[in-house]
């Protein structure tokens, strides 16, 4: 919907999304590079997808709508991050499974299935199709998509939540907590300090906040045959303490005159 109601072409800025987009895949990067410490190579596939996929589409709107009253950047933050989100995600956990074999014809047909058929990508194309055909978005659908997405998060973590186990996820709590810092501290540290450096601020700062681990990690890991206790993990300790380090950030840009 966010994308479907912007003027794209009016906000446009190719800079920030291809900003947007290297962040977002050296951050993979980062995440699989950490991951190969892993004694277990069986959560590694999780490990990487929960320390990098954030819930920034809705948090980043939320917070940017509060504090300057629209959306701002959020959108093109949206379309350089959430697509790579979603088709690395697709292929980490393809390629990462707990009982992986080899990389052969029928996983990467599989894989790319996988990609091609995702729901939140076909949410992006279809919301930037209707943003550059400026078709008006009647009112009845725009209430329906609005209530659907206030459900979505809620339900999600209460399904997380009915899943979650408390044993399992003892057993796994040092790659959560690790996978959490890098979620919330690791990543922000590293590159919102090179968005200052090129000169962004503002809307354009403030949607590249990191925020919590979104709870389509943990749908996705356990559709893809993944066991989704680190996720959950991750999850729900990104959920508690992405409030701190959020006010922690915005805090640090207030001090500097940067928001």
């Amino acid at each position: 919907e966010d994308l479907a109601t912007v003027d794209l072409a009016e906000v446009w800025d190719m800079g920030y999304v291809a900003y947007c987009f290297a962040a977002t895949f050296l951050g993979i990067g980062i995440c699989y590079l950490i991951s190969l410490l892993l004694k277990d190579k069986s959560i590694q596939g999780e490990f990487v997808q929960a320390s990098y996929r954030s819930s920034a589409a809705l948090m980043g709107i939320a917070i940017i709508q509060n504090i300057y009253g629209n959306a701002g950047m959020a959108p093109l933050m949206i379309i350089g991050t959430v697509p790579l989100y979603n088709v690395m995600a697709v292929v980490i956990l393809s390629i990462l499974k707990p009982e992986r074999g080899k990389v052969d014809k029928a996983l990467l047909l599989k894989t790319g299935k996988g990609i091609v058929t995702n729901p939140i990508i076909l949410g992006i194309l279809a919301g930037m199709i209707w943003s550059g055909l400026r078709l008006p978005m009647p009112k009845i659908l725009d209430k329906t998509v609005s209530n659907v997405g206030v459900l979505a998060t809620p339900l999600g973590l209460m399904a997380l939540g009915a899943s979650f186990d408390l044993k399992q996820a003892a057993g796994k709590i040092k790659p959560a907590i690790v996978a959490t810092f890098i979620k919330l501290i690791g990543l922000a540290a590293i590159f919102l300090p090179i968005g200052v450096m090129l000169g962004y601020t503002h809307e354009h700062l403030i949607a590249l906040i990191g925020s919590a681990s979104t709870v389509s990690c943990f749908v996705m890991a356990k559709n893809m045959g993944h066991d989704g206790t680190l996720t959950s993990s991750v999850v729900v300790l990104t959920t508690l303490f992405s409030a701190l380090t959020m006010t922690g950030w915005l805090f640090i840009f207030r001090t500097m005159g940067l928001v």
